[in-house]
């Protein structure tokens, strides 16, 4: 099984790091946003997407970008699973998954605990798993499933 863990620069990049041990039991590459912050790993090949920012006016056209970069790197990749803790760069690479019928788990970050994400109420109705780590977030996502934090 290969893996795609695909996270945002930051928080979210720190918390898909957690899953390392995933990627060194069953192979797999991380996708993640260029930026000025420190997204290099030892353990995984790496692929990066552009930043994202929805209040930007080239946020349509980054996207679009990030589409077929995605594209790209999955058929590239052929992963078998993708994993994603958000946020809006990782949308092309989620919904390109399920188009190809793989299996998709999102975890919703940490730092929700009373509401939720916009990447996580579009890819609530996709995922085949999805992960709170609040077991507040049960509201918000009644079919989630709580196992605690990533942490």
């Amino acid at each position: 099984m290969k893996i795609c863990l695909i996270a945002s620069s930051g928080g979210h990049f720190e918390q898909i790091l957690m899953l390392k041990p995933l990627i060194e039991q069953h192979g797999g590459f991380i996708v993640t946003e260029k930026t000025d912050y420190a997204t290099e790993v030892d353990f995984a090949k790496t692929f990066y997407l552009k930043q994202v920012n929805r209040h930007e006016w080239k946020f349509p056209f980054l996207m679009l970008i990030n589409l077929f970069k995605s594209l790209k790197i999955f058929v590239s990749e052929k992963p078998d699973l993708i994993i994603s803790t958000g946020a809006l760069s990782v949308i092309p690479m989620c919904l390109i998954a399920k188009l190809f019928k793989k299996k998709l788990i999102f975890i919703e970050s940490f730092a929700k605990v009373t509401s939720p994400t916009l990447t996580g109420k579009l890819l609530y109705k996709y995922a085949d798993q999805f992960y709170v780590q609040w077991e507040s977030m049960l509201e918000i996502y009644p079919n989630a499933i709580f196992k605690g934090g990533i942490y």
